[in-house]
């Protein structure tokens, strides 16, 4: 075994009736695991499942080799009556089962890394389609036998949602967040410190906001929202599972998409898109000079990335205007210094 490693993760879960994982819960994932934690775990493939003997004896050799908190994790996981496994990832490669895709999820929301900073390759082929339920996870297949024996007892099984990825905030609560609806927040979003997700807001995976800022549109897959920024209600991002091609859509710093606007394209810092405008990257872009005079017509994925920019319609002949943008959005300081 080498010494070092990717990531490491002891997690507890859900199995289906075919001893398949549905889910797993890491609550202590680690980013490059030192070289006496790495030591100390017996199993040579990556995921494993343990049984209490495996854990006692991996608490011992975790607490010998001075990793206290992930000994401590383990005598915890001992005495659970749920499915135990530990994840060690050698290198950061594709996921190829369903804790490692978990475990990875994990990472980014808990800020260990950034989105797009993990290979996330195949995820969707990995995660099963999941009933999540008041009792937990639930296998589709399983799920009118878990029904039926809930009334049974006189109870409903409340099924919020049917989904491969389950709401981050079952998993991870980041501090220093505000999340006004948590089901709008998939795990393996990313929520810096300051950020705000309003009840219409919506963050999915390998996505997020750097912090502080306030989300009350939607960070679609892929996109990375810079600090001091504002989606307004109703705004949307393409992202990479949306059609949005190789281009990876971010919004720089100090950004504000108005109400119902939205982005094909990436945005630098300090830009503004008006409400109810939405700028697709082969949009027509009459970019103005100074004096606020034609200057030339391009295409909006000429000026992607580009900062400093205001995005509008000439409300007389309805074309799309772009001049400089002469001030910054200024997030409202009392919203985001009491998370």
């Amino acid at each position: 075994m080498t010494d070092y490693a990717y990531a490491f993760g002891l997690g507890i879960g859900t199995h289906n009736s075919n001893q398949e994982w549905l889910e797993v819960f890491f609550a202590q994932p680690l980013l490059q695991p030192p070289a006496e934690l790495i030591a100390a775990i017996p199993a040579s493939d990556n995921t494993s499942t343990l049984s209490r003997e495996q854990l006692a004896a991996l608490e011992a050799a975790l607490a010998t080799a001075g990793a206290t908190s992930q000994a401590q994790l383990a005598a915890q996981l001992a005495a659970a009556d749920a499915p135990v496994v530990a994840v060690l990832l050698h290198r950061d490669e594709a996921p190829q089962t369903v804790p490692e895709a978990y475990l990875k999820l994990h990472l980014i929301s808990h800020r260990l890394v950034q989105p797009h900073g993990t290979n996330l390759q195949g995820l969707f082929g990995i995660l099963p389609n999941v009933a999540w339920t008041s009792e937990g996870a639930v296998d589709i297949a399983e799920l009118p036998a878990r029904q039926l024996a809930a009334r049974l007892r006189g109870q409903t099984l409340e099924v919020s949602c049917v989904d491969k990825f389950p709401k981050m905030s079952n998993y991870v609560v980041p501090a220093g967040v505000r999340i006004a609806h948590t089901a709008r927040v998939r795990l393996g979003a990313y929520l810096g410190e300051g950020t705000t997700v309003m009840h219409e807001g919506f963050v999915n995976f390998n996505a997020g906001a750097e912090g502080p800022g306030m989300i009350e549109g939607r960070i679609s897959a892929g996109v990375v929202v810079g600090s001091g920024s504002d989606l307004g209600g109703g705004c949307s991002t393409i992202g990479t599972l949306s059609g949005g091609g190789n281009i990876v859509i971010s919004v720089g710093r100090d950004c504000l998409i108005g109400a119902n606007a939205g982005i094909g394209i990436p945005l630098g810092d300090r830009c503004t898109v008006e409400a109810g405008l939405f700028v697709t990257a082969g949009t027509k872009v009459t970019v103005l000079d100074a004096d606020g005079k034609s200057a030339q017509t391009v295409k909006a994925r000429e000026l992607a990335g580009q900062s400093g920019l205001l995005f509008r319609r000439n409300s007389s002949n309805g074309a799309v205007e772009c001049l400089s943008n002469r001030s910054a959005v200024e997030l409202n300081a009392e919203l985001h210094a009491h998370n």
